[in-house]
């Protein structure tokens, strides 16, 4: 079946209106088109495409896609996939990623929201006021793929918008959501058109008078240095990485240069580091996703682990989780109970999810046994969860 840009157009514009809660676009060969929807493959057909994808169209679709772009086709060529943006203009953008597979091009597009996110529509908790008032130093957003992580650093980029007189400088790859200037002056640089190098871009953003610089993901020793030096310097950097909670962060972080100097970059990080906030997204009780977090800051006892690495008896993680009061914080598994006593999730997805699953399983058995009651008000209010959970450990 051949596939031209029109009809292609027309086929994207079906897909996406087909139904609500649509995210992802997939074309694989040997497969009809397939739609993910509040996480989960539905297939696609109708009278604009009634046979399985082949490669011979996801090829005429990727050149449709990457529309000449020398650089994509030359990041596809080297490294076997590619990132790019595409639009139908009036109706949705997407983040595109072509990829090779059994020797043949396969296509996964991200749908981008038109609106750019309000921080109290995502619900998060309200620590994120204070991250929000941070004039230098570093901000990672971290999680797996599609977790949203793009959109809560939109979302706070937009409450900086409609509160700071401020520049922002973003390096974007591609750019996800359009800052329409309201406080601040945005200059978003997106990755194959405005510059050709992260670590470049970040270099040259220094020169370009930012207070706040989002790099979209790090991915290099080069580009963290930089991050580094910029949050070192009196500079508000956020950015992403794909690490599960805090601990794991500051491991890839430290991973990322070589023995010798781990001792320096232990001490720069400890200094530089702000906030590190992990998200996922679980399946609801009632449908849809439930944004679920940990939340890490700075204070002596975290940087004292970030310098002298973990132990059984010293660990972030317990740290998080004693640090609810005063500072707001709270790990995964104080989140996902949060979650369970607000009726948002099941019992089961809390326990699925949770990276303490011992930890979890003794919450939720004092939960089932009736000894801890709910709701808890979604975090509005932290310290009601310790004590709630305090309660519970008193002997009836």
């Amino acid at each position: 079946m051949f596939m031209n840009k029109e009809h292609f157009n027309d086929l994207l514009i079906a897909m996406v209106l087909c139904e609500d809660g649509i995210s992802d676009l997939l074309f694989i060969p040997g497969r009809v088109p397939q739609m993910s929807c509040y996480g989960r493959l539905r297939s696609y057909t109708s009278g604009l495409i009634t046979e399985p994808v082949n490669a011979e169209m996801t090829g005429q679709l990727a050149e449709i896609i990457m529309d000449g772009n020398a650089l994509v086709a030359e990041n596809y060529r080297k490294n076997g996939s590619c990132d790019c943006s595409y639009a139908v203009p009036g109706v949705a953008r997407f983040r595109v990623n072509i990829y090779s597979q059994a020797g043949h091009r396969a296509i996964v597009m991200r749908k981008l929201s038109n609106a750019v996110p309000q921080l109290e529509d995502l619900k998060v908790p309200p620590v994120f006021e204070k991250i929000i008032n941070e004039t230098a130093g570093l901000v990672f957003l971290t999680g797996a793929t599609g977790t949203g992580k793009t959109t809560t650093l939109a979302a706070i980029l937009n409450e900086i918008n409609r509160t700071q007189d401020i520049h922002v400088i973003t390096l974007e790859d591609p750019i996800e959501y359009v800052h329409e200037p309201i406080r601040a002056s945005f200059s978003q640089r997106e990755y194959g058109k405005d510059y050709y190098d992260f670590s470049f871009g970040l270099k040259a953003a220094l020169r370009q008078s930012p207070h706040t610089i989002l790099v979209g993901e790090i991915r290099d020793r080069e580009t963290m240095e930089v991050a580094i030096t910029a949050g070192e310097t009196g500079h508000l950097v956020l950015t992403s990485l794909h690490t599960i909670n805090a601990s794991q962060t500051i491991n890839r972080i430290l991973g990322m240069f070589d023995k010798d100097e781990e001792a320096l970059m232990r001490q720069r990080l400890a200094d530089s580091l702000r906030w590190v906030v992990s998200q996922r997204l679980v399946p609801r009780l009632d449908g849809g996703l439930h944004l679920v977090t940990e939340v890490m800051g700075n204070n002596l006892r975290s940087r004292e682990v970030i310098i002298a690495g973990e132990s059984e008896k010293h660990n972030l993680h317990d740290i998080i989780e004693s640090s609810v009061t005063p500072w707001g914080w709270h790990s995964f598994e104080q989140s996902l109970l949060n979650a369970v006593l607000g009726g948002d999730i099941s019992p089961e997805t809390a326990f699925h999810y949770a990276n303490h699953k011992n930890q979890m399983q003794q919450a939720l058995d004092k939960f089932t046994a009736g000894r801890v009651a709910a709701p808890v008000h979604k975090m509005s209010d932290p310290a009601a969860l310790d004590e709630k959970l305090a309660l519970a450990e008193t002997p009836a």
